[in-house]
């Protein structure tokens, strides 16, 4: 009865350790699949990011390039603004001087 009892325990006992194995030897299999995937994903996200750092240093750097012209204009507008209330000014002067003029003829005349 002993013999028995004692079999029948290492045979439950090997059973049970049996299935144990494949158990975990199955959860190794998914974690290392899951972490080969994770890492796979992890790669394909740095190239993305990667190309999108690119594509913003790119967009930086023409932006940089628009505000250089952009204060270029500005500048450049300021200047025709000047020189125009100049000009203003100057045709002021002459439409006067044309007036003191056609005065002077119609005194003359």
């Amino acid at each position: 009865m002993a013999n028995w009892l004692i079999t029948t325990v290492l045979l439950s006992l090997s059973i049970y350790l049996l299935v144990m194995v494949f158990y975990y030897r199955t959860l190794l299999r998914k974690e290392k699949k899951g972490t080969i995937i994770i890492k796979e994903t992890l790669g394909d996200a740095e190239v993305v990011i990667r190309k999108y750092q690119i594509q913003l240093q790119r967009s930086l750097g023409n932006i940089d390039i628009l505000s250089d012209e952009l204060s270029k204009i500005k500048n450049d507008l300021k200047s025709l603004r000047t020189r125009n209330s100049q000009y203003r000014m100057e045709n002021e002067k002459l439409r006067q001087h044309i007036k003191d003029l056609e005065s002077k003829i119609e005194a003359l005349l």
